[in-house]
């Protein structure tokens, strides 16, 4: 099974043009609607969405889910749901497959794609952020899953403000024409007032776009103009290890290593000795800047204040299914 994960944002050919054209197998499609924004832009996605739901079936026989992506902006939840999106569809896609095409053990032959050209780029950087987490966790899968991007083969936005400036033109050359033919007409003058009207809405926008492009302003989201996109690990989580993660996760932050130890070892029904001790500094160590990434350490004194990175929060957000599990650890 070939599924494709389709963020829509306001694009249509990147969507479904290259599908097409290389004849690729489509026999899922998800598509996942933003429901923040304007109302203009969301009505504007939707009626894509559903031009798409159509042309998937109708083009490429393919079946079809629409699902809504509540808040583009919120980096850590679309990330969350990218990594359950996309392990489901894993999951469903490799059903009645039991070895790869290359004969060693998997989950199957069915793939994922993920497609993100489209969407606020929050969404399609947590999509493909999470994609690359799972190709990590799941070796074996790693070759059913792809990211992709299409280059459009131009844009709109210039040349609607060519044609924009074009009709400016034609609505000063009017104007003036009128004045001097110097018609009372009734009716002319409330005719000519709302073209000059048109007129300057255009002037303004016309100057905005020259200015400052196709976008206005720096929103502020959760109390920041800047939204970071962390990077994924490129190694995969231990068991021991995803102890820590949860730990931190659940607790916050340790003043030190030896007191996340003591922790984990009341957790655990560990005895805490030097060698238990030892063990998660180490396995702390393997987490960290120098390591993997999950976890960020301040030194205070000879003491290392120690919490989840914001790849870790990720991580442990995107596996809270799993905190009651058993670990061999």
């Amino acid at each position: 099974m070939q599924t494709h994960i389709v963020p829509v944002g306001f694009d249509y050919d990147r969507l479904i043009a290259p599908l097409v054209r290389e004849q690729m197998d489509v026999d899922r499609v998800i598509l996942l609607e933003g429901a923040v924004g304007s109302e203009a832009n969301v009505e504007y996605s939707r009626r894509l969405s559903e031009k798409l739901e159509q042309d998937y079936r109708n083009l490429l026989g393919a079946e079809t889910e629409r699902v809504v992506v509540a808040d583009v902006y919120d980096y850590d939840a679309a990330f969350e749901q990218a990594f359950e999106l996309i392990n489901a569809e894993l999951d469903r896609a490799g059903i009645g497959d039991e070895t790869n095409a290359g004969g060693d053990t998997g989950g199957g032959n069915g793939e994922v794609w993920v497609n993100i050209s489209a969407m606020p780029r929050t969404v399609s950087f947590a999509f493909a952020t999470a994609a690359h987490s799972i190709m990590v966790e799941r070796e074996d899968d790693r070759r059913r899953i792809h990211t992709y991007y299409t280059v459009p083969e131009k844009y709109l936005e210039t040349e609607l403000a060519e044609e924009l400036r074009r009709a400016r033109d034609l609505l000063v050359d009017l104007l003036e024409d009128a004045e001097n033919a110097g018609e009372e007409r009734p009716g002319v003058r409330t005719d000519l007032d709302r073209v000059r009207d048109r007129l300057d809405a255009i002037d303004d926008l016309l100057a905005e776009f020259d200015e400052r492009g196709t976008t206005i302003g720096a929103k502020e989201i959760d109390g920041s103009h800047v939204v970071e996109l962390p990077v994924a690990s490129f190694s995969n989580v231990k068991p021991f290890e995803e102890v820590i993660l949860f730990t931190l996760g659940e607790h916050g932050e340790f003043e030190s290593v030896s007191e996340l130890a003591g922790q984990l070892a009341r957790e655990l029904g560990e005895e805490y000795t030097d060698s238990f001790r030892s063990k998660v500094i180490y396995n702390v160590d393997r987490l960290g800047p120098g390591g993997k990434g999950y976890i960020e350490q301040e030194e205070r004194g000879k003491s290392y204040r120690t919490r989840l990175s914001r790849i870790g929060e990720l991580w442990v957000r995107a596996h809270s299914g799993r905190r009651d599990a058993d670990f061999d650890v």
